[in-house]
């Protein structure tokens, strides 16, 4: 019969009820207190007596139900369907719309089970209730308790022997907090009773019969009951082995023994059937592995543990069983230390020898990788010597850390042994040639290309022209760290290397474990970068151009750079020009004048870019080389005008300082007449004045001054002014009182002794005027044509210059 059947048949009972139940109804919802599978259907019926107005409607958790889901019966019975029902819990209300009255309301809750056993109680029963009759049906769905498991066990501080303790548990898909579980044997004799799901006897507190004779049985049998006020149920009945289901104590007196080469663990057993757990401690989350054993011997059991790895720390457990029961708890961890051992490690051993120094020794480096860093062993270093291939006898102990060791050696060949230094095993051996071996194998040219990928370095090297079975490289780039590797190519590929680092490399050939000369690389950069810092300079602004320079502060001597560009931007516009590697300065053109400009320098090279920081400038208003143009051009002039000036100014001062003519130096002579002509004649001075003389040029020529008046014969110095013969010709009067002087030479000179400005000119000057024309014939009839010369040598021969 489904569960809408059921529902139903309720619903008739229910208006059977109603039949008897007089003036008075009541509404309500049923089921109550729901216990349903997820994802399972629910249908849940209103009784709507209490109401015969208004519209059902429903409500979950306070939400409207759509009216979809709801199906009217009849008259006073409504039901909800729910289909797919995942809540853990809801509260499902029915409502009347008339006044928004509510008629009832129940509880659904939710499990994740598949099945489920229902257990239908119905009862009817009639009430009286202030002389009015009720008559109220229940349906009640309860699940039997199942999946019941049980334990016989011991209590940790008692020895193993008869168990003491039986402990059940079980599932049940009711609210156990309602509910009473009991423990009942096959004959309903209670064992031991809970309001939860589990329960346990001790037989401390009841008769200890009850677990003395389950355990003497190879066969047993309980169930288990649950109880509510309302109904109760018994679980299907669970027969198990008493012996099957006995867990003894875990092992105790564990103890773990360490060695080089596995762990060994001891421990004290009671059962003959154990377990050996371990895991590394450093890996707590990592499945444990799990060993099997079966101890001959029950008193005392050890077991070795051979998969361990060297200086490792590792957890380690144990737990037993009966022959047939139930596995202990794991005893407590511990947690034990390995050894060092050779076998389990991958071991290298290398060297770096130094060149011979003053005192004839050679440093070598010795280094070793392969051991692990936790390892807690002290290592030697034994030092053997050989003289033609033959050992000295006499060995040196060098005590090293943990992962080098600096020994000194002399010119002669050694061998240098890596040992540990408690147990003296031996790890590993290499060789150091002596000083100038010419038998030893050699490489010769060796050359590093970087390659594509970052952090690579391609090297090679011609073959030895001695045997060699392989080749160690080795490469640093500190001095410090060490790596190497062997090979048997003339060629090898370096990893791993750090980004833009220089490496120093060498090779080293090996023939039947003795190593021969190196070769040295040059340092080589690993991979190629753009420098970190840019700095930006803006040198030189003109009004529509602009030079900026960068410099670049990385140290890192593996710097490429392909290309730089050069972003600049103003009122929103960017531009960019682009320059190569090499350079380190570019003008900006085509700028526009007064404007504000932000300048960032971009490094690409490697398959890598680097940005600069902003730089800001703002070019001038004016070309500064026009300016300077106008500035050249107007000093020009102002030294050129200065210069004018000053000229001028000497030229004028020159002016100024010129003497001025003196009348009173000057003599007025005239020539004798024509018969006369041939006979030179000079300016003498008058022997009773000084100041008025005719020079000569020989008395010129003494007293050194500039002009001479000089007749000799028809020619006539151009110093003097003369009277042409075509010109009216001045002549004197021969009233005047001047007096005609004659000089041995023949000369003649007037002169006065009257004052006047002019020296010998104060009677002359009459003469100088213009005669009539009565006059001048008169005289041109009397006397013959004369000419008059003035001196010009009016000078003061003073102070004056």
């Amino acid at each position: 019969m489904s569960l809408f059947s059921i529902f139903v048949v309720a619903a008739l009972f229910l208006s059977l009820c109603d039949s008897f139940k007089g003036p008075h109804v009541i509404c309500d919802v049923y089921p109550k207190d729901l216990y349903v599978e997820q994802n399972s259907s629910v249908e849940i019926v209103c009784q709507t007596s209490c109401s015969n107005n208004g519209k059902v409607f429903w409500t979950l958790n306070g939400i409207h139900i759509s009216e979809s889901l709801s199906k009217t019966i009849n008259a006073t019975h409504t039901v909800l369907s729910l289909r797919n029902f995942t809540q853990s819990s809801a509260a499902v209300q029915c409502h009347s719309s008339y006044g928004d009255q509510l008629l009832g309301g129940v509880t659904i809750r939710t499990y994740c089970k598949k099945k489920i056993f229902y257990i239908l109680s119905i009862s009817i029963a009639c009430h009286s209730c202030h002389d009015i009759t009720v008559f109220t049906c229940f349906f009640f769905f309860a699940a039997k308790p199942k999946n019941i498991t049980c334990v016989l066990h011991y209590d940790v501080n008692k020895p193993n022997g008869v168990p003491k303790l039986f402990t059940c548990s079980w599932e049940h898909h009711m609210d156990s907090s309602q509910t009473n579980y009991t423990i009942l044997n096959n004959s309903s004799v209670e064992i031991c009773k809970s309001q939860g799901v589990n329960c346990t006897h001790n037989s401390t507190r009841l008769a200890d019969d009850i677990l003395d004779y389950m355990y003497f049985f190879n066969s047993y049998t309980i169930k288990v009951r649950a109880k509510t006020q309302y109904w109760e149920t018994d679980s299907d009945p669970y027969v198990f082995d008493p012996h099957s289901i006995t867990k003894i104590n875990p092992p105790k007196n564990l103890k773990i023994t360490p060695s080089s080469e596995h762990l060994s663990v001891k421990w004290d057993p009671d059962e003959p059937r154990c377990q050996v757990k371990y895991y590394k401690t450093s890996e707590p989350d990592k499945a444990p592995e799990v060993l099997w054993t079966n101890p001959s011997d029950f008193s005392i059991s050890v077991f070795t543990i051979e998969e361990v790895e060297s200086c490792i720390n590792y957890n380690v457990s144990v737990r037993c069983a009966s022959e047939r029961g139930l596995w202990s708890e794991w005893s407590p961890e511990k947690t034990a230390f390995t050894k060092l051992s050779r076998s389990r490690i991958r071991m290298g051993l290398w060297r770096k020898v130094a060149e011979l120094g003053k005192n004839g020794k050679r440093k070598v480096h010795l280094m070793w990788k392969g051991i692990p860093s936790t390892c807690r062993e002290a290592f030697l270093v034994k030092q053997v010597a050989y003289n033609d291939n033959t050992t000295t006898g006499n060995y040196t102990y060098t005590s090293c850390g943990s992962s080098s060791c600096d020994v000194d050696v002399d010119h002669r060949s050694h061998r240098l042994y890596l040992t540990v230094s408690d147990s003296g095993a031996l790890l590993d051996s290499v060789y150091v040639p002596a000083v100038g071996d010419a038998s030893l194998p050699e490489v010769w040219s060796i050359k590093t290309t970087k390659s594509r990928m970052r952090g690579v370095i391609q090297v090679s090297w011609n073959v030895s022209e001695k045997p060699v079975s392989s080749y160690i490289i080795d490469w640093t780039h500190d001095g410090c760290r060490y790596f190497w590797k062997e090979t048997t190519f003339t060629n090898a590929t370096l990893f791993g290397l750090l980004h833009r680092t220089p490496y120093n490399i060498t090779v080293t050939p090996l023939f039947n474990n003795i190593s021969g000369h190196s070769i040295h690389a040059n340092p080589f950069c690993s991979s190629m970068g753009v420098p970190e810092d840019i700095d930006v300079k803006v040198e030189e602004v003109d009004d529509k151009s602009a030079f900026v320079k960068w410099d670049i502060k990385s140290q890192n001597p593996c710097n490429d750079v392909d290309t730089y560009t050069i972003f600049y931007e103003a009122q929103g516009l960017q531009h960019n020009v682009s320059v190569s590697g090499s350079e380190d300065g570019v003008w900006l053109k085509d700028l526009k004048p007064n404007t504000h400009y932000n300048v960032r320098v971009q490094a690409t090279g490697d398959n890598e870019t680097n940005m600069s920081s902003k730089v800001h400038f703002i070019t001038n208003k004016y070309d500064p080389r026009l300016i300077k143009a106008l500035s050249i051009c107007g000093g020009i002039l102002v030294v050129l005008v200065l210069s004018i000036g000053l000229t001028c100014a000497v030229q004028w001062k020159k002016f100024n300082d010129k003497p001025v003519p003196n009348p009173r130096l000057s003599s007025v002579a005239k020539w004798l007449t024509q018969s006369h002509a041939k006979v030179e004649g000079f300016f003498q001075p008058t022997t009773d004045q000084i100041e008025n003389q005719v020079v000569t040029g020989k008395t010129q020529r003494n007293r050194g001054a500039p002009l001479t008046p000089v007749r000799n014969g028809n020619d006539c110095d151009t110093s003097f002014s003369s009277l042409q013969e075509n010109e009216p010709e001045e002549r004197f009067s021969e009233t005047s009182e001047t007096q005609l002087l004659s000089s041995p030479e023949g000369s003649m000179v007037f002169s006065s002794s009257q004052s006047s400005p002019y020296r010998s000119q104060d009677t002359a000057e009459p003469l100088l005027e213009k005669p009539s024309k009565s006059d001048l014939g008169k005289k041109q009839e009397k006397t013959p044509m004369k000419s008059l010369y003035i001196s010009l040598n009016m000078f003061e021969q003073s102070d004056v210059r």
